[in-house]
């Protein structure tokens, strides 16, 4: 036997027992006469205490010898500690060795192997086994695999079946390159599998065969421009249900995120606030807004414009933020603010702001050009309050609108702190259909070319495509989209339309899609559906920060994966 306890279980009650433990050696300490040992594996710490002259010399000198990371078993007798640690689980006991085994050396780790390494991110990922050892990240692999659990049994509860889907699949147009799978090297017509973008027509086809409840906890795969929130690989919550509305998928995945909350955290969210899309882009120049710290976009440009100042005169929009009462800022933060601003990736021009003091007074820069009385007209549209800020930019709407989306959430960062710690989610709906896409020179799908249209818009179809609303939502946290689905179009007529629309012939629909539309011929029941990055579900669930730490073997943000040096050329 190895072991017949973990090293986070032994506690007071245990004293006497002769045990067996088996782990990694976290650090070692020795005195000369007196050899401290503390034994790690995944469960918890224990400590091994080896006395000269009481600890038998054969085993005295074995733990003389060890080093970090070396993997021994070790049988002795629990006894108490007479210096407790409160910060251990087991830190009321020791273990008195009667046997010490190596079970295998270690060389020097390329790191340090504590809660808080010396180990920069590349390199930890090349030996991302040895990282995988500190305490944080298997800490994020349990909470991940709780999250699962949890998941599974909210769905299993709602009469949910978890049916698995292929991950060689035809290669279908989803928004991001496929990768591909050659199916035979040798044949001199090649034919190739993609790896799945997403199950989304597989799952629809479960639709069609009766199956009206389906999910899956499944790998996708996208081959795209990989940013600090995505991987080339990553999980999915995949689920479809047939005979449901919008707002049954809205009901009900609402349940289930609240469900996660209460079971992880302990944290009762109140129902979601609901924003069409237009609205969110209005207020916050995102569909993914981040609401923790209110302060919604302020359109000045009607107040703003045709008083002398040639920044706002030549400006297309002249739009502001204004920050909570008593969250007032000092030059040296602005200051800060407008070097933000002027930032390559924002590249605004500058940085107007307005100061409403607490005696209901305003300090501006602005005061060179507008007089009080029209500041103060400024303040009221605002519906800013006594000491309070606020903040403006001007120029060309959809770069200002994006430019101050940037400084709003890098000013509620900063300067917000106290707000960054709730949690605010929200459903994102009424999405547009369409996008123009205007080097193409024709339409492609905000979401993916089987979403339905809203009924009343159908009639747009032919005339105002890009007038038409989707029955499409997004599922947002704190400014992170963790979700989204869309009821599915179960008509092959309006399937057609629609394709035909993103530029398909009927004969290249056929071809990309022939085993859909020869499936939607079958009485396919009404049906709808949503998907979760389970990656970013944990991250926002742990309040973590990088979606790596939730993944075992993520890969870096070349998507590569430097542990196993791929990809590499075939051998």
């Amino acid at each position: 036997m190895l072991r017949t306890h973990h090293c986070g279980q032994l506690q007071l009650t245990d004293q006497g027992k002769e045990v067996i433990l088996s782990g990694w050696v976290q650090t070692l300490r020795n005195k000369g006469y007196l050899i401290w040992i503390d034994l790690r594996d995944r469960y918890g710490i224990t400590q091994i205490v080896c006395v000269q002259d009481i600890t038998h010399p054969y085993i005295f000198e074995k733990a003389k010898n060890l080093t970090r990371e070396d993997v021994i078993s070790v049988k002795g007798t629990v006894t108490p500690r007479k210096s407790p640690n409160p910060h251990l689980a087991t830190g009321q006991i020791e273990i008195a060795p009667t046997a010490l085994e190596v079970l295998n050396k270690a060389k020097l780790p390329p790191f340090t192997i504590e809660d808080h390494t010396d180990g920069g991110s590349e390199l930890r990922m090349q030996y991302r086994y040895l990282d995988l050892r500190r305490k944080p990240l298997q800490q994020n692999l349990i909470f991940r695999h709780q999250v699962n659990t949890h998941i599974r049994s909210y769905l299993n509860q709602k009469q949910f079946i978890e049916i698995e889907t292929p991950a060689l699949i035809k290669s279908t147009p989803e928004g991001a390159r496929d990768f591909l799978v050659p199916a035979d090297t040798q044949a001199k017509k090649q034919l190739y599998y993609a790896l799945p973008q997403s199950p989304q027509t597989l799952k629809q086809l479960l639709m069609i065969a009766g199956m009206d409840r389906y999910y899956q906890l499944v790998k996708c795969f996208r081959n795209e421009d990989l940013r600090a929130d995505r991987q080339p690989e990553f999980t999915q919550l995949d689920c479809e249900l047939s005979f449901v509305t919008q707002e049954d998928i809205i009901t009900l995945f609402e349940g289930l995120i609240q469900h996660l909350f209460q079971t992880t955290k302990h944290i009762a969210l109140p129902q979601f606030t609901r924003m069409p899309y237009r609205q969110a882009i209005e207020l916050y120049g995102t569909d993914k807004p981040d609401l923790r710290w209110g302060m919604p976009f302020v359109d000045f440009t009607h107040l703003a414009k045709g008083k002398g100042f040639t920044t706002f005169d030549q400006a297309e929009k002249i739009i502001g933020i204004t920050l909570p009462q008593g969250a007032q800022l000092s030059r040296k933060q602005i200051d800060h603010l407008t070097e933000f601003v002027k930032k390559p990736h924002i590249a605004a021009s500058g940085l107007a702001y307005i100061k409403y003091l607490a005696d209901g007074n305003i300090r501006s820069p602005l005061e060179k050009w507008y007089q009080q009385q029209e500041l103060q007209q400024w303040v009221q549209k605002s519906k800013a309050q006594k000491n309070s800020l606020i903040l403006m930019l001007a120029g060309e709407k959809a770069t200002t609108y994006q430019a101050l989306s940037l400084l709003r959430i890098h000013t509620g960062k900063t300067h917000l702190p106290h707000l960054s710690k709730n949690f605010m989610p929200l459903w994102v709906t009424d999405f547009p259909l369409l996008t123009w896409d205007s080097e193409a020179g024709r339409y492609e799908a905000m979401h993916h070319p089987f979403t339905a249209p809203k009924a009343t818009d159908l009639p747009l179809l032919a005339t105002h495509p890009s007038q038409v609303q989707a029955q499409s939502y997004d599922i947002v946290i704190n400014g992170t989209e963790i979700g989204g689905g869309s009821v599915r179009i179960h008509q092959k007529y309006l399937q057609l339309q629609i394709l035909k629309l993103l530029g398909f012939s009927t004969q290249q629909a056929h071809q990309q899609f022939g085993f859909l539309l020869e499936a939607l011929s079958y009485g396919t029941p009404p049906h709808a559906g949503i998907a979760f990055g389970l990656d970013r579900l944990c991250m926002i669930l742990g309040e973590g920060t990088s979606i790596r730490d939730y993944i075992a073997f993520p890969k870096n943000n070349a998507g590569r994966d430097v542990m196993l040096d791929a990809p590499s050329a075939l051998i």
